[in-house]
């Protein structure tokens, strides 16, 4: 029986809706016209094999947009980089539509989110009606996923055994591993089906039977 549920934050709980749209911006100016569905993919994979930063930087975007285009096979180039990332930074957060059904799941929710300090601030403003008993965050407990050692505290403070907690996130690297070698039961978020063959798989958290 799931008495309490874990979420992850980013691309879990909430978004920036309009990056696909600035990045596409700059790609078709210099030229290059890639379908929204590669540009997805080829973002989430590469996500998994280049751990982000609590606070990240110019420097970190560039090396990460660099490893973006070349698996697009687009050659970087030191101006396609700063305009994709002064066209892409500030961008606004929201939650997504499913995170809606949230307030009326029959049990405390939480999340454990690699982020900084700004997470419990954009959590209230874009999930106002939902009342995280616990926010954990990578900056404040100075550990990161998936290190275990921060699904560990998580866990003490929630106070219950791992198999009566569901943890939720859209990455197998950072949240499945892990939360499953913690005695988890885990969800997979994919909501863009890149993992159409994991048996931890959710396509919406519409979909959650407790």
């Amino acid at each position: 029986m799931i008495e309490y549920i874990l979420f992850d934050a980013a691309n879990t709980l909430i978004y920036k809706p309009s990056l696909w749209i600035k990045m596409d911006e700059v790609l078709k100016k210099n030229g290059y016209h890639i379908s929204l569905k590669e540009l997805k993919f080829k973002h989430k994979i590469l996500s998994e094999f280049i751990k982000f930063p609590d606070v990240t930087n110019e420097e970190f975007y560039n090396l990460f947009n660099k490893e973006l285009l070349n698996s697009l096979g687009i050659i970087e180039s030191e101006k396609l980089l700063h305009d994709i990332f002064h066209n892409c930074k500030y961008l606004d957060w929201k939650a997504f539509d499913d995170t809606r059904n949230i307030p009326n799941y029959d049990c405390e929710v939480g999340v454990l989110s690699n982020f900084n300090l700004n997470l419990t601030s954009i959590l209230n403003q874009t999930l106002p009606s939902v009342k995280f008993k616990h926010v954990f965050i990578s900056e404040k407990e100075k550990v990161a996923k998936p290190n275990l050692l921060f699904f560990e505290k998580a866990i003490d403070k929630i106070g219950l055994p791992p198999q009566k907690i569901l943890y939720i996130g859209d990455s197998l690297k950072l949240d499945i591993i892990p939360a499953l070698k913690m005695g988890l039961n885990v969800k997979l978020i994919d909501r863009d089906n890149v993992y159409l063959s994991s048996k931890y798989r959710l396509d919406t958290l519409q979909n959650i039977k407790l």
